[in-house]
């Protein structure tokens, strides 16, 4: 009989969160629910969370972002909880990353909220596509932190340990350069590269898109709060197979299915990336390939988890994202999911009122998607919107397009361009984005 090994036990690291309220800061989520999210992210990132501690502030400490008071006693109860990591609930700047590292130590890891998303990104991309965005975000996030504790850096696969795959280039040294240098070049080389793979994707999206459009089918896309049901949605519209889990960013990459609405039409329903308050910066520039997807839609399924408690406030950041991509002009459907979780039924009917236009659905039963359809054909196909465009003489496609499809009030011919005033349907109105001027109110 052969020697068993002993069952190898994997330490799961312990964490101490720390939460800022600045009083002058616009939140959308308390500083209590945001912490509640932020254990919801640090559960996700495989660790364990024994204990917070909070500040309010009217402004962070240029140097160590929490008091100086606070940080000693948050060194103490670190080492008291034996915590491994301390995680804070907003994005440290570099030079807050190294004051607090010197004070409290090396053997407890610093890490912020920015950090701690990308890592979990960095395990949910699955596809080459979403590999790439989260290295470029991971490094563009290190490095202005990188410091000579981050030596070799760059020798090591990228992306977050090796989650992301592949592997940066190494440089040799030169006369008097140190290996910090060394590092630092070396990272904005594979930036570089990363962003040039990037581009190569983001053309070959833009093609896609134009032969959708060639088709003249509509592309709906899903957004949301992340874990709000856009995956489940998808899987029951269009009898798809993405992976759902009741987890924070459990999908990354971009799902489109063709639909077919009651009377026949098909749609294409895209699901993309979920979104959450403070999405770091870095992450929505490294997706912006996978954004325009949205940015580009006809039509938005704002997906809403009425059974939060705060589902206001998340729909909020919603919102908010969706303007820093430039998408909040879309046309949206407030689709307000998991009403099979409501113990009153009435509750529904009275977030209706705070969601104008809004279909109360579950997603997971089924209650609710042949009115969410109907709305959908209507919204696409029955509506039409005033505007006034200004079409330069080269794209006589567009110019026929709004008179095929659309109602012409006023047509001029000008310098640069036909300007046409009338309306369209919701669904073309992503085709004229570029050339829509406002004159129409008037």
């Amino acid at each position: 009989m052969k020697d068993s090994k002993p069952t190898e036990i994997l330490k799961i690291d312990r964490a101490l969160m720390v939460g800022v309220e600045l009083l002058d800061e616009k939140r959308f989520l308390s500083l209590e629910n945001s912490l509640s999210e932020l254990k919801r992210l640090a559960d996700t990132a495989g660790f364990e969370v024994v204990g917070q501690i909070t500040q309010k502030l009217n402004r962070p400490d240029p140097k160590t972002f929490i008091g100086s008071g606070k940080v000693r006693e948050v060194k103490n109860l670190a080492e008291e909880l034996l915590a491994d990591v301390i995680l804070f609930d907003d994005e440290l700047s570099p030079r807050h990353q190294r004051e607090l590292e010197e004070i409290i130590g090396r053997d407890i890891r610093i890490i912020d909220r920015t950090a701690l998303i990308l890592d979990i990104f960095a395990q949910h991309a699955n596809t080459r596509e979403g590999a790439l965005q989260v290295e470029l975000a991971q490094y563009e996030y290190r490095l202005p932190r990188l410091t000579r504790a981050w030596t070799h850096l760059v020798r090591q696969a990228g992306g977050g340990g090796g989650r992301t795959g592949g592997t940066a280039g190494v440089g040799l040294r030169g006369p008097g350069e140190t290996q910090l240098e060394v590092d630092r070049r070396d990272i904005r080389r594979r930036i570089s590269h990363l962003k040039g793979e990037l581009e190569k994707v983001r053309a070959h999206r833009q093609r896609h898109r134009s032969r959708r459009k060639e088709t003249n089918i509509p592309v709906v896309s899903l957004v949301g709060y992340t874990n709000a049901g856009k995956s489940t949605l998808i899987n029951r519209l269009a009898n798809a197979r993405v992976y759902v889990a009741n987890q924070l960013f459990a999908t990354l990459d971009p799902t489109t299915r063709r639909v077919e609405l009651p009377d026949g039409q098909q749609i294409l329903i895209t699901d993309t990336v979920g979104f959450i308050q403070k999405l770091p910066t870095t992450l929505v520039a490294a997706f912006r390939a996978t954004l325009e997807e949205i940015a580009e839609a006809d039509l938005l399924l704002h997906v809403v988890d009425i059974t939060h408690p705060h589902a206001m406030a998340q729909a909020e950041a919603v919102h908010a994202t969706l303007k820093d991509i430039e998408a909040d002009d879309i046309p949206a459907i407030p689709v307000l999911n998991k009403i099979d979780r409501l113990d009153n039924p009435q509750k529904a009917q009275d977030a209706l009122g705070a969601f104008p236009g809004a279909v109360a659905i579950s997603a997971l039963r089924g209650d609710g998607i042949d009115v969410l359809l109907e709305t959908v054909k209507q919204k696409l196909y029955e509506s039409y919107q005033p505007v006034s465009v200004e079409v330069p003489y080269n794209q006589g496609g567009l110019i026929s397009l709004f008179h095929e499809e659309g109602q012409v009030e006023s047509i001029a011919n000008q310098y640069e361009g036909v300007h046409i005033k009338g309306k369209l349907p919701v669904r073309l109105l992503s085709r004229f984005k570029g050339y829509i001027v406002d004159d129409h109110l008037g």
